[in-house]
């Protein structure tokens, strides 16, 4: 453990001792959440990126330790295996080192050089690579040729030594690194139509497309990527081909003078465009996806972690509608929980006086606190009607737009079955649009991540690194926020620290069984749900009402005793010191500090019994679209709007202004400085005001700017 320590340490610059407690806390099968948490004496405060840091890192170096025995073991069943090699196997610090060493151990199919080596011309490849200062290369060649050897001129064995020579070259470690080096330094990535005759306007930009590979953003490197993928583009990765054979050529000890350079020279050429140069390609290609994919994911990531995050209308009634042209607006109601109470479907668009009157009726009989709007096709015109029989009744309902992402996957989800088994599928997506409005977190953990829309490229990137990276923001969001016991959804439960889908399954159970929990020890009656995992979960979990005043905040129950000396050291009982900032505030930290229980735990148990429980998400405020824009052909030039970011790019921002296409603020336009990332200054979920720079009407293109 502490060698491995000592390397994650140093290739993360973090000191020994608080990585080592973090391998030590995850041996014992603690969760991310709760160490970043609960457990930040021990780790000395680290986060939860440098914490998820360290076990990425600790997986990588379990991988390459397994394969580095594997490749040990392989090349010891082949009898090579020498002392100088094992050292420099044992000495690797990357899966490519140990493939370079690795090559000319590695079973493969029937190369030239196997078949130069078969007709013995071994001693003339020597010669090659040796280049002595006299000899006449084709006379030594002539006794290489004839027919037991099937070599029938001197020009044949020479060709075949120099396949040998070439792939001796190729299987060079040292070699293979300076090519592939060489071509991640200086080569450039170029792209072309793949070949005439195809239709190439989706990738116009990259049909003569050169830059250099080291600078190439992710987005345009996924790009190109998807060209090939489609059989439109063809890609490839190269530096100067006469500079990198000239270096190659110093690393020879090429002698020109010697009888045997030209040889030399001709193995060298070959060895380079046949060998050497596509496994560096290949080599660098996969790191740049790597990178690119590793970028995409985290614009994903930051861009999720806003959505979920997302300010909640909170537990308040909302009509959900999930709007229809021809087949009419789908509309749910439900409660203050989420509940179903009423549907019926509503025809209020796509006719040329439709009747209003059931929807009067509905909003009338059913006083919702709001009315959330599905964003997809009809949507504006949906939410302008509804806006306006709530202004002519002089209702007091809110109006909201509300992203229909992912929502028709949910629809037709066996969780969605299984949750609304008496309703048809699209009914279950004005329930999904209602509940994102009440919760988006509680609601768009039933969505698979890649369904909500929000990212770059992620049909394109690595996909189960995609699918663990999105499900690592899920529960740090879930077990940030935390999670109410007595109406979590499984698959909300599911995410927090310790539990899982069947724990998930099991807390609803007993809460079905045997009614709300009022403390939460009573989690520990449930089957299955031991006490290493209320550890982990308890903290996270939620009892608003609990006898307990602790029970609807973060202080972890391990805490109790300790906040109840507080609360007897002030001389006031604990129900009055939970939620009194004054009182609170004159707990002296110092005495109760120890090896165990350390400031920063001490600070965030104050914090807690502040504001117990408190939601870190902001408050809910309805954007704003402007009433007579609806569809691109409403805008104009100049136009100032407020509208909300969909989506955060490396390259800009996706605003929705209320015309069904969003626009995009380029990098450069959104702010009166310079910034190196759009995450800088905005992120999904914002409300911004955006002024129109260009419009495209034909292609629906809307160029904006926050300036």
């Amino acid at each position: 453990m502490s060698t491995l320590a000592q390397t994650i340490a140093r290739s993360l610059s973090l000191p020994q001792p608080k990585v080592s407690a973090a391998l030590g806390l995850f041996e014992s099968g603690a969760t991310l959440p709760f160490v970043a948490r609960y457990r930040k004496e021990q780790t000395g405060g680290l986060d939860e990126v440098q914490l998820r840091d360290i076990m990425e890192r600790k997986e990588y170096l379990t991988e390459l330790e397994q394969r580095r025995r594997t490749i040990v073991e392989a090349i010891r069943e082949q009898g090579k295996l020498s002392d100088a090699l094992k050292k420099e196997l044992s000495e690797c610090t990357s899966k490519t080192e140990l493939e370079d060493l690795y090559a000319p151990y590695k079973k493969r199919r029937k190369t030239r050089a196997d078949t130069a080596r078969e007709r013995g011309l071994q001693p003339l490849a020597d010669k090659i690579q040796a280049q002595p200062r006299k000899g006449h290369p084709v006379s030594d060649a002539r006794s290489f040729v004839g027919r037991d050897r099937g070599l029938a001129t001197p020009d044949e064995a020479l060709a075949g030594a120099r396949d040998n020579v070439a792939e001796t070259l190729a299987q060079d470690s040292t070699l293979r690194g300076l090519i592939r080096g060489l071509v991640a330094q200086h080569g450039e990535l170029r792209s072309k139509l793949a070949k005439k005759g195809l239709d190439g306007s989706q990738y116009r930009d990259y049909l003569k497309y050169q830059e250099r590979a080291q600078r190439v953003p992710s987005h345009r490197y996924l790009a190109v990527c998807r060209g090939e993928d489609e059989g439109i583009l063809s890609v490839s990765v190269r530096p100067d081909m006469e500079r990198t054979l000239q270096q190659l050529l110093r690393r020879c000890s090429y002698f020109p003078n010697s009888p045997y350079g030209p040889q030399m020279f001709l193995a060298a050429q070959d060895a380079l465009k046949r060998l050497l140069m596509p496994a560096a390609e290949r080599a660098v290609r996969a790191e740049l996806k790597t990178k690119a994919d590793d970028e995409a994911i985290d614009v994903f990531q930051r861009n999720m972690e806003a959505i979920l995050l997302a300010a909640p209308l909170g537990p308040q009634s909302v009509l959900g509608i999930d709007p229809g042209i021809r087949t009419g607006c789908k509309c749910a109601m439900v409660d203050e929980g989420g509940a179903l109470i009423h549907y019926q479907t509503l025809y209020l668009v796509g006719r040329k006086d439709p009747d209003l009157s059931p929807l009067a009726q509905l909003l009338q009989t059913h006083r919702p606190a709001a009315v959330a709007v599905g964003n997809g096709t009809g949507g504006r015109e949906t939410e302008a009607v509804v806006r306006k029989v709530v202004q002519d009744k002089g209702l007091d309902i809110t109006v909201v737009p509300v992203s229909e992402a992912g929502a028709s996957v949910y629809s037709a989800s066996d969780l969605a079955r299984h949750e609304l088994p008496d309703v048809d599928l699209t009914v279950r997506g004005a329930v999904s649009i209602a509940r994102r409005l009440q919760d988006p977190l509680a609601e768009l953990v039933k969505v698979p991540s890649k369904s909500i829309g929000v990212g770059q490229y992620q049909h394109d990137v690595e996909q189960g690194k995609l699918e663990r990276r999105l499900g690592h923001v899920v529960e740090s969001c879930v077990n940030r926020v935390g999670v109410n016991v007595n109406t979590a959804s499984p698959s909300l439960l599911s995410y927090v620290a310790g539990i899982g889908p069947r724990l998930a399954e099991a807390v609803v159970n007993y809460r079905r069984q045997y009614g709300a929990f009022r403390a939460r020890a009573k989690l520990l009656d449930i089957p299955g749900l031991g006490a290493r995992t209320f550890e982990q979960c308890a903290g996270f979990l939620r009892i608003p009402g609990a006898h307990n005043p602790l029970g609807a905040s973060a202080v972890h129950p391990e805490r109790y005793a300790l906040v109840g000396r507080m609360a007897r050291d002030i001389g006031v009982t604990l129900a009055d010191l939970v939620g009194n900032p004054e009182i609170s505030s004159r707990i002296r930290l110092e005495r109760y500090e120890s090896t165990e229980v350390g400031r920063a735990t001490l600070q965030d148990i104050v914090t807690e019994l502040k504001k117990p429980g408190r939601d870190p998400r902001s408050n809910f405020e309805a954007p704003a679209f402007r009433d007579d824009v609806n569809q691109v052909s409403d805008l104009e030039l100049g136009m100032v709007l407020e509208g909300v970011v969909t989506n955060v790019t490396n390259f800009g921002a996706f605003v929705d202004i209320g015309v069904h296409r969003d626009g995009l603020v380029h990098i450069s336009e959104l702010a009166n400085r310079f910034i190196q990332s759009p995450h800088e200054v905005v992120q999904a979920g914002q409300r911004i005001k955006v002024k129109v720079l260009e419009l495209d009407v034909q292609r629906k293109r809307i160029s904006l700017s926050a300036k």
